[in-house]
């Protein structure tokens, strides 16, 4: 790096740079104006970096000047205040000044013209607070970076770098064409700039603070000479080339040091202003006045007054380039920022914000669209201009392929967007652009990919905890387990001695004792086996005791089930009789063909298909009639035999079923008259049999209940139904503790009403 000679102190150069046409004369030959009041002012809530602020007022809400309207929300945000006293009409999207022409949620106040502000607190003397009140006092006034991207400036205050910070760098330098807010403000501010430095100083105790101002600002560097005539910082005039104001390009001027790559000044012990946010906190310290305007360049070949403007943020664009005397029909292009890193506005209705340094209306032959692109010839004059050492032309390619990992590789994101490769490339490749875009894309990437780690994460600590849950209640099921199996097996131990006097008779198998101590034996024994396959897999120290707690506990349990059946051997048990499993199957299969059999004969014009089916069917459930009614007969006969006194009433049932049972074949065979006729003469016996048989018992005649299924008519089913709608949404109502009374009494009449008509109607049937 090259030492360049300085009459007011040493300076370094920078790599690469170009030198535009400054065309900063058009705006910086006349005072700073005062901007009009406007009718209405729009305030995005996003006019910094980080999180948008969160509204506090609401529609129809009447704010003083100066009022807090949005609140911080989080640790990267700043508030929002009233920059006029008026009235909050609207709160929603609204016009955003951004290339795509996006809406975003904004604050829109009417103004009143009265101008009034509400209640400030000033603090003269501010060095009787201690840091974090003082900066508590910035962060509440709103105040963001006014020269760059809008990072809070409390939040860069709040940084907690690797080491101090030793060097305070104020950034005056204004590099870029056109812009002059910056020159005019120093000019007539120094002093509250001087002020807004000695509240910094008083935060950071640095050791040096170096003001750096480019040579093409004379009158700028007199002022603030003058202003430091009784101060101690050093005042640094270097020459004028472009991108000189980029923070790490202004450090490695003044100071002859670097940034590394991908760090931050903070690292290297330095920490960088601009002038303009030096005297908003001059502003908000010293007389309470929150960020409510700004400094801004109205400039360009299209205005027939361009000026510097002190204006409201809010303010529409469209009013602004009126107040300066804008000629649509000059207009080529309307850039907010410079020509070098500024963009093109899609819309007059956008507001002016916190970072918004310039308007540029532009005429075409002022500014000429590019010639359309051309390939690269790989002349190489783009890497002579980077001021931050990159290869551009090697980040173009790599940003058409979409080669991330080359792109991070060699430094994309040092690239600061200053467009100096762009400006002399003389294939007119917009090379900026695949930079952003690229920027953008890998951005997107990583967030998605840190989204998806995340969610791994937590889908593994769930797991993981599932997976601890579940062994701690199989833990605590098995030792329940093992403390019901040793107090069954200590009942058991006492039980053979109940059994010695012989007064009952012994039940065929195992007792209902000794079952119960074989299904505990048994459950002992799972346990243990599942308590083995977890230890085998998770050796711990906790299941190892439940383990040996579970062996014990079997052991015990088929110990006592060996001595209960050692003192009282089970008989052999009698097997069920194989008549009863047949005649379940066969009332099983009886029930499915009848099912069957009634889904066909539901349907109204069965295929031919169908038909046989049904006759097949019809032929399958008529055998498992007879087979059911011929099992019960038997198992009824058996269980007949098996008594010593026959029952005639279990006879005539069983006569009965089959005589039944013959019939309805009969009939479904379509049997001549006199075979019918003769079933049921046979039938009309069978029961006159079973009422004597019935009558000849104690037991008492069954009760006959007939139920008359006519169906409910249309009306009724309708009426029952809307008595059921308005049960319902009364019930609704009454559980809502904030229904109208209105409501729930208009809800109790339609009840009534549909009541009475169902009971009318009921009548008149």
């Amino acid at each position: 790096m090259t030492a360049v000679h300085n009459p007011d102190a040493l300076i370094w150069d920078i790599p690469g740079g170009i030198h535009p046409a400054e065309r900063k004369e058009l705006s910086n030959r006349t005072p700073i104006q005062q901007a009009p009041l406007p009718k209405r002012l729009s305030l995005p809530l996003a006019q910094h970096l980080g999180a948008p602020a969160e509204t506090v007022v609401a529609v129809g809400e009447h704010v003083l000047k100066g009022q807090l309207i949005a609140d911080a929300n989080g640790f990267v945000s700043v508030p929002v205040h009233a920059p006029t006293s008026g009235t909050v009409s609207f709160i929603g999207p609204q016009p955003y000044p951004h290339v795509s022409g996006m809406f975003a949620p904004a604050i829109v106040i009417d103004s009143d013209g009265l101008e009034q502000w509400c209640s400030l607190t000033p603090c003269q003397d501010y060095r009787q607070l201690d840091r974090d009140a003082l900066v508590a006092l910035i962060r509440q006034a709103g105040i963001s970076g006014m020269g760059g991207a809008g990072f809070p400036t409390a939040v860069k205050l709040n940084a907690r770098p690797t080491q101090k910070i030793h060097t305070l760098i104020i950034n005056g330098t204004e590099c870029e064409p056109y812009i002059t807010a910056d020159d005019l403000l120093m000019r007539e501010r120094a002093s509250e700039m001087i002020s807004g430095i000695d509240i910094l100083v008083q935060l950071i105790q640095p050791d040096q603070v170096l003001i750096g101002i480019e040579d093409n600002k004379p009158e700028a560097i007199s002022a603030v000479r003058s202003a430091l005539s009784e101060g101690n910082y050093q005042l640094k005039v270097f020459p004028t080339k472009y991108p000189s104001g980029g923070e790490k390009q202004l450090i490695q001027i003044l100071t002859g040091v670097e940034v590394p790559s991908g760090g931050l000044p903070a690292d290297i012990g330095m920490l960088c202003h601009n002038v303009g946010t030096c005297v908003a906190i001059h502003d908000a310290v010293v007389h309470g006045k929150p960020l409510i305007s700004r400094i801004t360049t109205l400039t360009g070949e299209a205005l027939a007054t361009p000026m510097n403007v002190e204006v409201l943020l809010g303010t529409p664009v469209g009013e602004l380039l009126a107040f300066a005397g804008l000629d649509q029909s000059k207009l080529n292009r309307l850039i907010m920022g410079g020509p070098m890193m500024g963009f093109t506005l899609p819309d007059f209705a956008v507001p002016l914000i916190k970072t918004t340094n310039c308007l540029l209306a532009s005429t075409t032959a002022e500014l000429p669209p590019p010639p359309p692109a051309m390939p690269c010839i790989r002349c190489g004059e783009c890497a002579e201009a980077c001021p931050a050492s990159l290869l551009p032309q090697q980040l173009h390619f790599f940003a058409i392929g979409q080669e991330h990992e080359q792109l991070k590789a060699h430094n994309l994101f040092d690239c600061i967007e200053c467009g100096a490769c762009a400006y002399v490339c003389p294939s007119s490749i917009p090379l900026v652009q695949y930079y952003r875009a690229a920027k953008g894309e890998i951005r997107d990437l990583e967030h998605k990919q840190l989204k998806a780690e995340q969610s791994k994460q937590r889908f593994e600590l769930r797991q993981e905890r599932l997976r601890r849950a579940d062994e701690q209640k199989e833990v605590e099921r098995q030792a329940r387990a093992a403390k019901a199996a040793q107090a069954k097996a200590a009942q058991a131990q006492a039980a053979p001695a109940a059994g010695n006097d012989g007064s009952a008779a012994k039940p065929a198998g195992l007792s209902d004792a000794q079952k119960k101590l074989k299904i505990e034996a048994s459950m002992a024994q799972v346990a243990l086996k599942k308590a083995e396959k977890q230890l085998a897999t998770h050796a711990r120290a906790e299941l190892q005791a439940q383990v040996d707690e579970l062996r014990s506990a079997a052991a015990s349990a088929q110990q006592a089930l060996d001595t209960a059946i050692a003192a009282n051997p089970p008989t052999a048990a009698t097997p069920p009789a194989a008549a009863d499993g047949a005649l379940k199957k066969a009332k099983i299969d009886a029930a499915m063909l009848r099912a069957q059999v009634r889904k066909l004969e539901k349907l109204e014009t069965p295929s031919s298909e169908q038909q046989n089916q049904l006759q097949h069917l019809r032929a399958q459930f008529e055998a498992a009639e007879k087979r059911l009614a011929s099992l019960e007969a038997q198992t009824s006969a058996t269980s007949v035999k098996e008594t010593e006194a026959p029952d005639s009433l279990k006879k005539a049932k069983i006569e009965l079923a089959m005589k039944r049972a013959e019939l309805k074949k009969a009939e479904k065979a379509e049997s001549d008259e006199a075979t019918l006729h003769s079933l049921r003469e046979a039938l009309a016996h069978a029961e006159q049999a079973l009422h004597q048989a019935e009558g000849a018992s104690n037991k008492p005649a069954p009760e006959l209940v007939r139920t008359d299924k006519k169906p409910i008519d249309q009306a009724t089913r309708a009426l029952k139904t809307e008595v059921a709608f308005a049960r319902a949404d009364l019930r609704k109502l009454e559980r809502d503790e904030n229904s109208p009374a209105e409501a729930l009494a208009a809800a109790r009449q339609r009840l009534a009403d549909a009541e009475n008509q169902l009971q009318q109607h009921a009548g008149n049937c």
